[in-house]
């Protein structure tokens, strides 16, 4: 056996209460390994101190897995009579041998005989619901809209501006005028399209037109309008079922927030001086990239000066920010820029802040990378999930790959988390800070669809950027911040029937539980290496199929399920680019 590849621990996301019942065990193997027992019982079932070698639990065969690229990732759920568990496992592999794991290791057949052979097990201590990762539940059902108030609707701003202009590039210099009238205006819109929570990028008051460089955390910014404004939009968007997260700059505040501008004027006098992190204060002052370490920054940026929030009173200060907004505004949801550069004391002190205010409000991280350390239920309670959108990409753009790498990558996503994260993720195709999807995708609106149908048929919670619904075009940042083009949307037969499509997936979202549930897998019932092809499980019944014509050529389906949604699929021929959604009978 591949000893190598086997490998389990009573932490973080292998082994976990999923309530106050249930115990979720994970283990990951070689894949020279063909099945998994798991031996489990309560610890003191024989006594308490003695009997350590005649433990031995009862035998349930794990029937759950996640092919990975190099491992096997297989996953059951025990319930615990009386909240603690003690367990080890039974490996087998395809070549008849058969092994046990335990804490300290692996013990042969022969080893597990010797009778004076003390077995160290695995422990769970106890089930405690204080400690327990709950998330909020409304999440899952949430269809997001992620929306960067200057360009997504001008109405009549009084501030001079730049003409609406639907086509070409746009840079970060032209202002456009989007405000909050703008964005309440469209609610109505947003709502027929079956939203259900609006992600805003910073409305708080600062220089640029992105806001990532905060001047006052208190204050709506004037180019959006004003505090009561928003505090009506929020109210607007609630009678009609639409949730509100705001973008928190927690990370870096910008050049003219007032305790930098202390900073500037006083130097080491300054009463904030602890506020930031400054190395050389003969040139704090200083303009341009701050490589030469001056002081510490978001990335090499100057006009963003790094907060302190290692610093008692920079936590104190923004945790009452964050009981402001909530208590002011009621927002329902919080997503911190840079989260993973904040440390982690602020947030678990933050958390617990907050929830007391609102006991089931939505705390995400802009964390790109595996982000476990920091979803142990003590901070947020989700990341955005780039690593599932990157995926999605990696697939589609390299024709080289197959069904089996893009399985592996997806699977990978959902075996980084616990199942409670995993209900919550913040699933994305594109964003502020990426090209658009479109682009992604190098103008294949089926390939787009595809993409769109994987994002609303995967655990977690939906979002779609602003303009993706008409496949709005756009590079990287700041090209990816063009204007809504409501003039087509409008008037193109086209741009209407592209949203028909979005709306249809968002739809079988919200009708469908199989669509919104943790469980799915993955099939191989067609030979072509590009078609993919899986199933979401309702209470492990299965209840939808997906299949993705990702080859360029024509694949037979053989069927008599009902069509939920589909592109490019003509009397049981899936075109290339092409996705078929099907409603499973019984």
């Amino acid at each position: 056996m591949d000893c190598n590849g086997v490998f389990h621990r009573t932490s973080e996301h292998m082994c976990y209460p999923l309530n106050v019942d249930e115990l979720i065990i994970n283990i990951k193997t070689g894949y020279d390994v063909e099945k998994v027992y798991i031996w489990y019982g309560d610890p003191y079932e024989y006594g308490i101190m003695g009997g350590e070698a005649k433990w031995k639990g009862k035998k349930q065969y794990i029937p759950f897995k996640k092919n990975l690229a190099t491992q096997i990732w297989w996953t059951t759920t025990l319930t615990p009579e009386f909240k603690r568990c003690k367990y080890y496992f039974e490996l087998h592999t395809k070549s008849g041998e058969i092994w046990y794991y335990f804490e300290d290791g692996l013990l042969s057949q022969e080893e597990m005989e010797r009778d004076k052979k003390i077995l160290q097990c695995f422990f769970m201590p106890w089930m405690n619901i204080i400690d327990i990762q709950a998330t909020p539940d409304w999440v899952n059902e949430t269809i997001w809209y992620q929306i960067f108030p200057d360009r997504f609707y001008n109405d009549k701003n009084p501030l001079k501006t730049t003409p609406w202009r639907e086509e070409g590039k746009v840079t970060n210099k032209e202002i456009f005028g989007g405000n909050i009238s703008g964005i309440q205006k469209k609610l109505d819109y947003l709502q027929d399209l079956g939203i259900t929570g609006i992600y805003f990028t910073p409305l708080m008051e600062a220089e640029s037109i992105h806001k990532y460089d905060t001047t006052d955390y208190t204050k709506i910014d004037p180019c959006f309008g004003s505090n009561e404004e928003f505090k009506e939009l929020v109210n607007q968007a609630h009678e009609k079922g639409i949730k509100i997260m705001i973008d928190a700059v927690f990370n870096h505040s910008g050049r003219k927030f007032k305790p930098w501008l202390d900073v500037i004027e006083r130097g080491h006098d300054s009463k904030y001086k602890d506020w930031f992190m400054i190395n050389d204060w003969d040139q704090v002052s200083k303009r341009g990239d701050t490589k030469d370490g001056r002081f510490y920054t978001f990335a090499f940026t100057d006009q963003m000066p790094k907060l302190n929030t290692n610093n008692d009173e920079v936590i104190e200060y923004f945790c009452k920010i964050c009981e402001f907004w909530i208590t002011e505004f009621n927002i329902d949801a919080i997503r911190f820029d840079v989260g993973n550069e904040i440390s982690h004391t602020f947030l678990r002190k933050l958390k617990q802040r907050v929830r007391k205010l609102k006991p089931d409000i939505y705390l995400l991280g802009e964390i790109w990378h595996n982000a476990i350390n920091w979803l142990t239920g003590e901070e947020y309670d989700s990341v955005m999930n780039y690593p599932l959108s990157t995926s999605l990409s990696d697939f589609f753009l390299d024709d080289k790959l197959t069904k089996e790498d893009l399985e592996h990558k997806i699977n990978r996503c959902y075996t980084m988390y616990m199942q409670q994260t995993n209900n919550v993720l913040f699933n994305l195709l594109d964003s502020h800070d990426t090209q658009r999807l479109i682009n992604i995708c190098k103008g294949n609106l089926g390939q787009a669809l595809q993409q769109l149908a994987i994002l609303f048929t995967m655990p977690g919670s939906p979002c779609i950027y602003y303009g993706t619904e008409v496949f709005l075009e756009g590079s990287y940042d700041p090209d990816c911040r063009r204007c809504m083009p409501w003039n087509k949307i409008e008037n193109l037969t086209e741009y209407q029937m592209r949203i028909s499509k979005v709306k249809e997936l968002i739809e079988l979202r919200k009708s469908y539980k199989a669509a919104r549930s943790l469980h799915y897998h993955f099939q191989n019932n067609y030979a072509n290496s590009r078609c993919v092809e899986y199933i979401r499980l309702d209470e492990n019944v299965p209840n939808l199929k997906i299949v993705l014509n990702c080859s360029k050529e024509i694949v037979n389906i053989v069927h008599t399920d009902k069509v939920l949604f589909e592109n490019g699929f003509i009397d049981g021929q899936l075109k290339s680019d092409g996705v078929v959604i099907f409603k499973l009978e019984k």
